[in-house]
């Protein structure tokens, strides 16, 4: 048999969970043939054969994961299966001794649980000790089946909801975070009084982050190994929030900083209705230098925006209030535009970022 195995799919897209199968063991398939359809954490996608052949096998039902270059098609006829991480079905690996000197050969209990590399390595991302796992197969070798069932077993026992899909993808994210970056958050108010209608800052927002990117330079460096992404040049591709009911996405709004105040409109709506109808590219969620959260359309002031790597800076934009102000002695009352920057401080020191949310300031109360 041979195999065709889950390509990847982008940049940090390592799974992806099957959504629909447009084919069937025995079916004959012809090059760029749709063959099933997955959703990754950014988008659902497509994947065509890569050539023709006459289908043996489909691995995984709908609901089901899979990582980048495990087994996706066993096509009929010879060929190099290959190793693939997690679905090995049989050959030397549940073959080898097991054997400990001084031990009887009717004790058992000094031998460690006979598994694949795989299936330990499947065992230690969900959770489970492999050592309280009666294996069922050949010999008592610990499974992949055996594994996730032990799993869903915790999961049922536990109760709750499985996390799927975007929110998944956040929880993985948001724990990365937490583990790599060194959170600073500045918070500053920008006021409005000089725009003709102090709404929908969207479009004024990317454009003066532009702006204060070309004043105010942040850093693209690397660090342990890791790049850093913001930008030492004058074109900004910025991540925009979007919030739907399946979770938050950030596509990528591409060179703000040449683009016209109805070109970025334009493109805002564009990335908005694609990510809502899950049809957005992935390539389009990728390589953004920094990302904007417009939060303040649902609620809120201030934020301790999180800032995912390779990113080393996230603006946060409240809800626009009108406020007392002083003016000129006078007290006077303004639309304020209440801002967070949280930025990494491994990557970027405290005057570079403050120097870069004022500038941001300046740059979003020009009329």
């Amino acid at each position: 048999m041979k195999y065709f195995k889950l390509p990847d799919l982008g940049e940090g897209l390592q799974e992806a969970e099957i959504v629909e199968w447009h084919v069937k063991a025995g079916d004959s398939v012809k090059a760029d043939q749709l063959l099933v359809s997955v959703e990754t954490a950014k988008a659902i996608v497509d994947i065509p054969a890569p050539y023709d052949g006459v289908v043996a096998k489909t691995f995984g039902g709908v609901g089901d994961l899979l990582h980048v270059g495990e087994p996706l098609i066993g096509y009929e006829g010879e060929g190099d299966a290959g190793t693939v991480v997690g679905r090995l079905e049989g050959g030397a690996e549940g073959q080898a001794d097991s054997f400990c000197i001084g031990a009887a050969p009717s004790t058992r209990e000094h031998l460690a649980p006979r598994a694949t590399p795989a299936v330990r390595q499947l065992a230690q991302k969900l959770g489970v000790e492999l050592a309280d796992l009666k294996g069922s197969g050949p010999d008592g070798l610990v499974t992949r089946a055996d594994v996730e069932a032990a799993a869903e077993g915790a999961r049922a026992r536990f109760g709750g909801e499985k996390l799927r899909g975007v929110r998944r993808s956040m929880a993985i994210n948001m724990a990365r975070a937490h583990a790599e970056v060194v959170p600073v958050t500045l918070f500053a108010d920008a006021d409005l009084h000089r725009w003709a209608q102090a709404r929908d800052p969207m479009v004024r927002l990317a454009g003066a982050i532009a702006a204060a990117c070309a004043a105010e330079p942040l850093l693209n460096a690397w660090f342990d190994g890791r790049s850093l992404s913001l930008r030492r040049h004058a074109q900004l591709d910025l991540g925009i929030a979007v919030d739907t009911p399946d979770g938050l996405f950030v596509p990528v709004l591409r060179d703000v900083g040449a683009r016209s105040a109805e070109d970025l409109k334009e493109g805002m709506a564009r990335l908005r209705a694609d990510v809502r109808a899950r049809s957005i590219p992935p390539q389009e969620m990728m390589g953004a230098t920094l990302t904007l959260s417009n939060y303040g359309t649902l609620f809120g002031r201030y934020a301790n925006p999180v800032v995912v790597p390779p990113q080393v800076a996230i603006v946060g934009a409240g809800a626009i209030r009108q406020e007392p102000v002083a003016v000129d002695g006078r007290v006077a009352v303004h639309p304020v535009l209440p801002l967070s920057l949280t930025f990494d401080h491994r990557a970027v020191t405290g005057g570079e970022a403050a120097r870069f949310l004022k500038a941001l300031v300046e740059a979003l109360e020009r009329p």
